[in-house]
């Protein structure tokens, strides 16, 4: 197959990214600008501050990841930019930049779905090719915005994707920032519960196991939903509740409080400093939310792999990070006799890699985008969407 060397570029949420891979496998740079310290004073990620912050990077970031990769806009053989999902304002200050550049450069531009990439994430670093995969496999992206299950086939050259499962309100990694948010211990509450939750008892506090005895009523609209197979849906909004009673229950409420103003003191708290303000209650409910996360999200999506009687399993997004969930995965899928993937920690949050990587097949069947293209904030990777395989 002929190379390429695309340059991507991911605006969909909070991070600018920017990054040069050549053939769909070789990363020449990979570069990321995080808005965490601009959105830490919320708790979460403001949109508009958001799309103010990509305005800020996204130039000086595409010129490191050109400068780290040794290349100029004129030598790179296409644009490769996220249409979609994610928050719109963010998504158009990404396309918009790329189009000006595809324009101006007389490059080819390449539209890519952000939930693909994080799958493309994963074959990235597998560098001894898609050969070996065996099919079907089942990829759980598993994020802040997003908790899917898509079944991937092959037909021919090419890859094509249906979704059996989905979050029916929070995604997962929204659950451990809301969560970490209640108890007053800041954002991204993600890396700051995973590094909490051994210090705790996972069995200290008892959460139910939420139980979806119906379908979705949005399924009903969607042409991948399958009459002849169950759905593994999940949801995570009941456990962010629970959590919120047990809060009320116990009366944690003055010493959360008390926890938020001291860290709000430091400027960059230390794992030491986050357990010195937690005492051993808080530190096991950490323990015991994350450990029914995880074990909701192997239990559905081994229950998934059984069902379609899956051959490989890819795990794939920001909440992929975390060691509890490899560690849980690893373990089961082992037990199961399942090969399990994982990209590294660095492409399991949101990158521009993972979108150059996705870019490459498109560029191969020369699957451009014209310029009249713009953001779309709900894309799904459905049934219909197809990825070559390099």
């Amino acid at each position: 197959m002929p190379d390429a060397t695309i340059l991507g570029i991911e605006s969909s949420c909070d991070e600018t990214g920017a990054a040069v891979v050549r053939s769909g496998r070789e990363v020449l740079s990979n570069v990321v600008a995080s808005q965490i310290t601009t959105h830490q004073p919320y708790g979460g990620v403001v949109p508009e501050l958001a799309s103010r912050e990509h305005l800020r990077a996204i130039v000086p970031v595409v010129r490191q990841a050109l400068a780290e990769a040794k290349h100029t806009y004129e030598s790179v053989d296409a644009i490769a930019v996220t249409q979609g999902p994610g928050l719109t304002g963010a998504l158009l200050v990404g396309i918009s930049f790329a189009k000006a550049l595809a324009f101006a450069l007389e490059k080819p531009l390449i539209a890519v779905n952000h939930l693909e990439g994080h799958i493309h994430a994963v074959l990235l670093e597998r560098q001894s090719g898609n050969g070996d995969l065996e099919f079907p496999v089942l990829a759980l992206v598993v994020s802040g915005g997003h908790t899917h299950l898509y079944l991937a086939r092959r037909e021919g050259t090419s890859w094509t994707y249906q979704n059996i499962g989905h979050t029916r309100d929070d995604a997962a990694g929204e659950a451990f920032d809301k969560v970490a948010k209640l108890l007053g211990l800041g954002y991204p509450g993600g890396p700051i519960i995973d590094r909490l939750a051994p210090h705790g008892d996972p069995a200290g506090v008892k959460f139910q196991t939420p139980q979806l005895k119906h379908r979705d009523r949005r399924d009903r609209e969607k042409t991948d939903a399958d009459p002849e197979h169950p759905r593994f849906d999940f949801s995570y909004s009941g456990i962010k509740t629970a959590v919120l009673r047990h809060v009320k229950v116990q009366n944690l409420s003055p010493a959360i409080e008390a926890r938020r103003k001291a860290l709000a003191g430091i400027d960059e708290p230390k794992i030491e400093d986050y357990l010195h303000l937690c005492d051993r209650q808080t530190l096991d409910l950490v323990a015991s939310f994350q450990r029914s996360i995880v074990d909701d999200l192997v239990a559905r999506t081994l229950a998934a792999a059984r069902e379609h009687d899956v051959r490989t399993l890819f795990v794939s997004g920001g909440v992929a990070a975390n060691q509890e969930l490899r560690q849980s995965f690893a373990r089961k899928a082992e037990m199961e006799g399942l090969p399990l993937f994982f990209p590294s920690r660095a492409l399991s949050t949101d990158n521009a890699a993972m979108i150059a990587a996705a870019a490459y097949p498109k560029f191969l069947a020369k699957e451009f985008v014209s310029m009249d293209f713009s953001a779309e904030a709900g894309m799904r990777l459905g049934a219909v969407v197809r990825s070559c395989s390099p």
